[in-house]
């Protein structure tokens, strides 16, 4: 069988079925496949992070995470006491992400996280094709093939694993390679991994447990003179345990390799009773998943094969799970570069773009691997006693530990300068930081005075968002917005030019919303003039809800003038790309002109 693909996905893990998800809601042809005959059923990663949930809201996919997952609030730290018996040494917020809308993790084993994009993917008429893999890939030498975004220059054949002898062969424009940490994809490139392997060794262990340790249900990291160990409570009853494992549990004293045979669910939680004490755990009616592994950081070398072939997840970066980070970079990096893909599918924008996944996404895995050596250090090594000055003490774990609170949240991601994200003109709202996500900040809308918050505003539909922010709706802000209005309407503006209708399926390239300061009780929003207010729910008002309690301050929070007329262009991954003043619309027109083509028969200013 041969088949032609725009995307070929290998792997259908969190990174995969996030890709998958994204590209056939754009209206993309994906061919998506895994070697496992079933999706994973229990154990795997596990927590979703603040920044993460913002963006399942964005797929529209967050009300069921949040219906099926178990919520993490709180954070207790134990170390041993002058006595040396294990103590709690205080409770902090798990998160310390002041502006995160969903100020917790949600905990929710793999599977059903991933079943949440494959329903998804499924009322677009997308499956997962199993069990297969891949045998072969080959990419093309050919410049003038690979320079054309709409040749079909890798060919890669595929293995029925259910079928012996069965084979097929799928031409595709790209491949995204999702296929772990063992990733076949990234061998067969030979893309290496940079990096290196500790001496830390992790058993882990999912169980209902029953035990009289006090913070069962906050996530507890715990320090005693046995070892460490780390709980995170799990959707229903369950808890998992990170157990901290001497070479002597797991090392086959011959090789020197780790040997699971050695160790077992009962062993692990041997260990971890040791750890715990004087608190007890009882035997488990059962256990629901375990696993061992050796801590190691590691970031591979380049991310895509000439803008053809990609890498993503645990493909291309690997480190511990204590921070919780596995699955939300991992989602987070297919979230990054699905749109990007899905616009040079339609023509819309320059391969070029495609450039910009590699600059922004292995640029934040290195930050994470530094942040990951660092905390899991920390965790793993021996607590302050009366007897060992030189251990980790409460205070200095807990710092590391708040500090790290941009990465632990996924809150803190921040994309340096590039085509898409320009910080020339940072100056007219210098607390709306470019290059980092758009905050949540409740407007409401002018219409009819309804609470909105703007991340809801800002769909992961492919579309850039260009949020003018216009100030008091005076006589003469009247006036200068009909005179702007008049602008970017001309054929030669950037909004003329790479507008772009919308097409089947494919969004238009820009959806424009208006920000107005005033009053609820006295504002009209018919006095926008109609190219600013394209829908009657596309002009908002930063003012408070009828109760008072929602919204309001936004212009003071962002440092925006209302006196002034200013544009934010959110990118259709939420990011914020650029901002400008209406003085400098020439700034934004180069933005878009770096990577976006212009329409067929566009005006292009003298």
């Amino acid at each position: 069988m041969e088949s032609h693909v725009d995307v070929l996905i290998v792997g259908a893990g969190p990174a995969g079925v996030m890709c998958a998800n994204a590209l056939a809601a754009a209206g993309v042809h994906v061919k998506i496949v895994d070697q496992r005959p079933l999706k994973v059923s229990t154990g795997q990663a596990d927590g979703i992070q603040p920044r993460t949930i913002e963006v399942l809201q964005s797929y529209g996919l967050a009300e069921r995470l949040l219906k099926e997952g178990c919520q993490m609030h709180m954070c207790a730290f134990y170390n041993p006491d002058d006595g040396g018996v294990l103590a709690r040494t205080g409770r902090a917020p798990d998160i310390t992400a002041p502006t995160a809308r969903y100020p917790f993790e949600v905990l929710l084993n793999q599977g059903a996280v991933e079943q949440i994009f494959v329903d998804s993917m499924a009322s677009h008429g997308l499956t997962v094709d199993r069990p297969i893999v891949p045998a072969s890939i080959e990419l093309s030498d050919d410049s003038e093939q690979l320079e054309d975004p709409f040749s079909y220059p890798v060919k890669v054949t595929l293995d029925h694993l259910d079928t012996p002898g069965k084979q097929e062969i799928v031409h595709a424009r790209y491949v995204v390679g999702c296929d772990g940490a063992h990733s076949w994809v990234r061998k067969t490139l030979n893309i290496t991994m940079d990096g290196e392997q500790t001496d830390y060794i992790w058993g882990v262990v999912d169980i209902v447990a029953d035990t009289d340790f006090p913070d069962v249900r906050n996530r507890s990291a715990i320090h005693s003179t046995n070892g460490s160990c780390m709980i995170i409570p799990r959707e229903g009853d369950k808890v998992r345990f990170y157990i901290q494992l001497s070479d002597s549990d797991v090392l086959d004293p011959v090789s020197g390799r780790v040997d699971k045979n050695r160790m077992s669910p009962e062993k692990l939680l041997d260990v971890a009773r040791k750890i715990l004490h004087p608190y007890k755990v009882d035997e488990p009616k059962k256990y629901d998943w375990w696993t061992i592994y050796i801590i190691g950081q590691r970031v591979a070398s380049r991310f895509s094969v000439n803008e053809r072939i990609f890498i993503a997840g645990d493909a291309c970066h690997t480190h511990s799970p204590k921070a919780g980070q596995g699955m939300n970079a991992s989602m987070n990096d297919t979230h990054n570069l699905a749109w990007k893909l899905a616009q040079v599918l339609r023509g819309r924008a320059d391969i070029s773009l495609l450039k910009t996944y590699e600059l922004e996404r292995r640029k934040y895995a290195q930050d994470l691997i530094d942040f990951d050596r660092e905390f899991s250090t920390l965790f793993s090594g021996k607590p302050r006693t009366v007897d060992n000055d030189d251990g980790v003490s409460h205070e200095q774990f807990l710092r590391a530990f708040q500090a790290g609170g941009g990465f632990t949240s996924g809150i803190g991601v921040h994309y340096m300068p590039s085509a898409i994200t320009n910080a020339t003109h940072q100056q007219c709202a210098p607390h709306l930081i470019i290059g980092e996500r758009m905050p949540p900040q409740v407007f409401v809308r002018a219409a009819d005075a309804r609470p909105y918050d703007i991340q809801d505003m800002i769909p992961s539909d492919t579309r850039f968002k260009l949020l003018f922010f216009v100030g008091h709706l005076t006589e003469d802000r009247v006036r200068e917005l009909k005179f702007l209005s008049e602008g970017l309407s001309d054929p030669s503006s950037f909004l003329q030019k790479y507008g772009y209708p919308s097409q089947g399926v494919a969004q238009s390239m820009f959806d424009i919303i208006t920000i107005m300061s005033g009053d609820k009780g006295e504002i009209e929003y018919t006095r926008v003039p109609a190219l600013l207010r394209p829908h009657w729910s596309k002009v908002l008002l930063d003012d408070t809800d009828v109760s008072g309690k929602l919204g309001g301050g936004a212009y003071k929070r962002f440092g925006i003038d209302p006196r002034g007329i200013t544009l934010v262009v959110i990118r259709p991954d939420g990011y914020v790309g650029m901002i400008a003043p209406a003085s400098a619309l020439d700034d934004v027109d180069n933005y878009f002109a770096a990577f976006t083509i212009p329409q067929e028969g566009a005006v292009e200013e003298a």
